[in-house]
């Protein structure tokens, strides 16, 4: 059955939230806003004086009514409407050219951010991506980067314009009757008491939902790259069934934010409206008893009823402005992550005494009494790697063999730098490789993994992935004949054919000689290889060794190796057993003199057989 790899309870990115700081985590954005900050404002200015405008709308009806209404004017009330008109229009200009201020910058700012979290997940470890679920990660570069976006373009602005308004709504209210407007500011306080118990419940629950967006982004990507997997297993049933439960722990927290927005709104709408009530009544009363005038009762109902907008959409505001800030918070907890660690220029390389006296001028390919532990293993672990001492001279072709477990591809991973050593040194022709550039590290260094993997694209940007830009069709034709894939020019499309995601539309066999074609395309100085040819049939194995060995004569290579076959393209052998090397020599001198050699070389035998 396929799994998932983390869930919101247990994924790396889960820390103590407690004290977070809605506020103090959106300014982590203002980076991003900042260039375009110019049209935020103006944007924000524009909806200001929009909603100041609907204000004047009620000292308009109180004119109307205490003036043309009360001496019967016809000509005054038309004037009076021609203004509402004109104050109507006004209002709705100022919203769109609002909206249309913030549109084209915003949508930049979230391309900006995309495209930054996009190169900084490229400059991450390894070891950050192996913790990582996917999942979690796409949901950060979509569904989050979109709240973001949204927050930005309506709640940041309207925030401070419903701020606004009300303040000079109540001071119009005030300025007009002090008694009713006491009554109307009656239920700020438990409103803002509301607010803040809400705000602190929802930003609880808003990280839940998106934690768990994520996790349910990781599922359906794990089944679509399984599928082969779960339909072979007949596990369709038990895929759906945990996607269901996903689904329904989701729908749970989505609807406990319903339930907490339907509070806040109760809470927001119902006091506010019952104040407006028992002003109508006072008020009423007031004029009935000829203490107010008629209309500036109208007036201030007017008012209080404008007001209504900017008090009950608090509840939705505070709502987006939370899932913004942890969407925020979601989004820098990738970006903080350490990147690969720059190379210190200018430093040069320490002379190391290993085996033999030697010192990091050596050609080749050499490990000096390197040793490597996981990032994140426990630190009473014993290391995964310890104390290897290796050289493989310029020109030399050296297999790696050892039993599942002991390391092999670890070690293979050390020399492109996608793990660091923890202690030791490695150097390409005497220089320490953690002082060169990564870039120019793995121009140098080609790779192959055993699990190759290719991308969506044609067969030919595939390969040539493993060279300079300016490589063309001779550099492909022949690392495809060296990795005997002539089967691409057999495709509907030749070398030009998409071969999909994962590159799943070909054969494992098909996808492992392009992975090879890859790493040899550039002519690298120096190549590894992890078991290249593991999901070879014999026959092809054998042409690819035998068009392999010209290339490995022209570089110096590390094999990672199982069958004797890929052994014996190799100028020398090492055993690798229990993370040390165990016993360096050619294929013969170890079959004789080394009995974990030659089990392991027997039972590979076996195998084939």
């Amino acid at each position: 059955m396929v799994t998932t790899r983390a869930t919101a309870e247990d994924s790396p990115d889960r820390s103590d939230r407690s004290d977070r700081s809605a506020v103090r985590t959106l300014l982590r954005l203002w980076p991003y806003v900042r260039p375009v900050r110019v049209r935020l404002f103006t944007a924000a200015f524009v909806a200001i004086l929009a909603s100041c405008l609907s204000l004047v709308i009620p000292l308009v009806l109180k004119w109307m009514v205490d003036g043309p209404v009360a001496d019967r004017d016809p000509a005054g009330v038309w004037l009076g409407a021609l203004y509402l008109l004109l104050l109507g229009v006004a209002e709705a200009l100022l919203f769109g050219l609002r909206r249309w201020l913030v549109a084209r910058p915003l949508a930049g700012v979230e391309a900006g951010m995309r495209a930054d979290l996009y190169r900084h997940l490229q400059r991450l470890p390894v070891a950050f991506h192996d913790r990582w679920a996917s999942g979690q990660l796409l949901s950060r570069g979509t569904t989050d980067l979109m709240l973001l976006r949204m927050f930005l373009a309506f709640p940041l602005t309207f925030l401070l314009v419903n701020a606004v308004t009300i303040l000079v709504g109540v001071i119009i209210m005030l300025l007009q009757d002090w008694t009713l407007g006491l009554v109307i500011l009656i239920p700020a306080v438990p409103v803002m008491i509301t607010c803040v118990i809400f705000e602190k419940r929802y930003a609880t629950v808003a990280r839940r939902a998106q934690d768990q967006v994520g996790d349910l982004t990781t599922v359906v990507e794990e089944s679509v790259l399984g599928i082969r997997i779960i339909k072979g297993f007949g596990r369709h049933r038990s895929q759906a069934r945990a996607f269901r439960e996903l689904s329904r722990t989701l729908r749970g927290t989505e609807l406990r934010k319903a339930r907490l927005l339907a509070t806040i709104w109760g809470v927001i709408v119902t006091l506010p409206e019952v104040a407006i009530g028992a002003a109508l009544v006072l008020g009423t009363i007031q004029v009935a008893d000829g203490q107010l005038s008629a209309g500036t009762l109208v007036a201030f109902l007017s008012t209080a009823l404008a007001l209504r907008w900017p008090v009950d959409s608090i509840g939705f505001l505070l709502a987006m402005s939370q899932e913004a800030a942890t969407a925020t918070e979601r989004y820098f907890e990738v970006m903080d992550a350490e990147q690969e660690k720059p190379t210190a220029a200018g430093t040069a390389a320490p002379t190391v005494t290993a085996t033999g006296s030697t010192e990091l001028g050596d050609k080749g390919l050499r490990f000096h009494d390197v040793s490597f532990r996981y990032p994140d293993a426990p630190t009473d672990s014993p290391p995964v790697l310890a104390h290897i001492d290796l050289h493989i001279h310029p020109g030399e072709s050296m297999a790696l063999v050892g039993a599942t477990g002991s390391g092999k591809t670890t070690l293979t991973a050390l020399v492109p730098r996608l793990h660091e050593v923890a202690s030791g040194h490695i150097t390409l022709d005497g220089k320490d490789i953690a002082e060169l550039p990564r870039d120019t590290l793995r121009e140098l260094v080609a790779v192959a993994f055993e699990e190759p993997t290719l991308f969506s694209a044609s067969v030919a940007e595939n390969v040539l992935m493993g060279t300079s830009a300016g490589a063309g069709e001779p550099e492909l034709e022949r690392a495809l004949a060296v990795a005997q894939a002539d089967f691409a020019h057999a495709l509907p499309h030749g070398t030009g054919t998409q071969v999909g995601e994962q590159g799943l539309s070909l054969s494992g066999g098909q996808r492992q000689r392009l992975a090879l074609a890859r790493a040899v395309v550039g002519r690298p100085r120096f190549l590894v290889l992890d078991d290249p040819l593991s999901a070879l049939d014999v026959h092809t194995e054998a042409a690819v060794e035998a068009a392999l060995r010209d290339v490995l004569a022209e570089t110096t290579a590390l094999i990672v190796a199982h069958r004797p076959s890929t052994v014996l393209l190799a100028d020398r052998v090492a055993l690798l057993s229990g993370g040390r090397i165990a016993a360096v020599g050619t294929h013969q001198e170890l079959l004789r003199t080394n009995a974990e050699y030659a089990h392991l070389m027997a039972g590979t035998e076996e195998a084939d057989r």
